[in-house]
């Protein structure tokens, strides 16, 4: 099995899937000639062609609003928007059209289309490529948001969401794209969706997570099991809908919950796990549950960027947090 990364997984998924199903095909800013501002659709349309891999204008509410409508005749469009901070003309479309369509025609119609984007900070650009605003997406009725945070996951997440029969917004943490490499078996095995994977098993707190920080929170990990802490770490992969049981399940073990993300902390995904595990496991805690987040700001530009983005010794210090008499 080759050893690739990120990047790489989500081109490999994309021409499996294109290989095996000729309604898949992609569209969105310089992703046919180009490859992509990334490079992640790189070769794709001098393999498949322009009627399959098609550079768009420079609209994204285009770009969405044509997805729509060609999965609602029978197509699968796997869209990119360069940047998330370009993703904003998309939300008319997304929450109007796509997340509806299948409730206003009593099920006639459905939406098998994805929206990929880059998202996240931490690679010195400028604010509008930084940002980290999937609660946006994960507001939307019908609407599923997928977030991978690994070769593996992004290879077989991207399969499913390709697969899925409505739509999907699945945002990729740019971050990590070439940060690690992992063995993926190009043999079109998806991974399921609406579900958490536990990533390091321990008992005594449940960190959660997803996206890039799924990095810095195993290395608090690891840091806190020098000090006697043994920490389980759940990536939630899957942000809406969420797979609560599966932290609730941790919790119950564990007693202390620590929530950690890049983006702003009022109103993210983040707050609606912290409320669920009050709802349904507030006996189960020992102690408050401590979210380790970004700040109600604008991403600040590169030299105070990772003093934006939690660092391994702000969770450390919120996993002890819990720890306090």
């Amino acid at each position: 099995m080759p050893r690739i990364t990120l990047i790489e997984a989500v081109t490999m998924a994309l021409a499996w899937e294109m290989e095996q199903d000729d309604s898949v095909i992609v569209l969105g800013e310089d992703v046919g000639v180009n490859g992509g501002v990334f490079r992640a659709t790189a070769g794709l349309q001098q393999r498949f062609g322009p009627d399959r891999v098609m550079d768009t204008p420079l609209a994204e509410s285009m770009i969405a609003g044509m997805s729509i409508g060609m999965a609602a005749q029978g197509m699968k469009p796997v869209a990119e928007i360069q940047f998330m901070g370009f993703i904003y003309p998309t939300v008319d479309q997304m929450i109007n059209h796509a997340g509806r369509l299948r409730n206003r025609t009593r099920g006639r119609l459905q939406v098998p289309m994805v929206l990929r984007a880059p998202f996240g900070g931490g690679i010195h650009a400028p604010e509008h490529h930084s940002e980290s605003t999937e609660a946006l997406f994960a507001h939307m009725p019908g609407v599923r948001v997928v977030i991978p945070s690994s070769p593996r996951r992004a290879y077989g997440l991207l399969l499913a969401a390709i697969r899925d029969p409505d739509p999907v917004v699945f945002l990729e943490p740019k971050r990590i794209y070439r940060l690690q490499k992992q063995e993926v078996e190009d043999n079109g095995e998806a991974l399921p969706l609406d579900t958490c994977y536990i990533l390091r098993e321990g008992d005594d707190v449940t960190i959660v997570t997803w996206g890039a920080m799924t990095f810095e929170t195993l290395k608090a990990a690891e840091e806190l099991q020098k000090e006697g802490i043994d920490a389980e770490v759940i990536d939630l992969a899957t942000i809406s809908p969420l797979d609560l049981d599966t932290i609730l399940e941790s919790v119950e073990k564990t007693g202390r919950l620590v929530i950690v993300h890049e983006a702003a902390r009022s109103c993210g995904v983040g707050a609606e796990v912290a409320a669920g595990v009050a709802e349904k496991g507030i006996w189960d805690l020992k102690a408050p549950i401590v979210r380790v987040t970004g700040y109600d700001t604008v991403m600040p530009l590169f030299r105070l960027e990772y003093e934006y983005l939690p660092s391994v010794a702000r969770i450390i210090d919120g996993v002890k947090k819990t720890f306090e008499d």
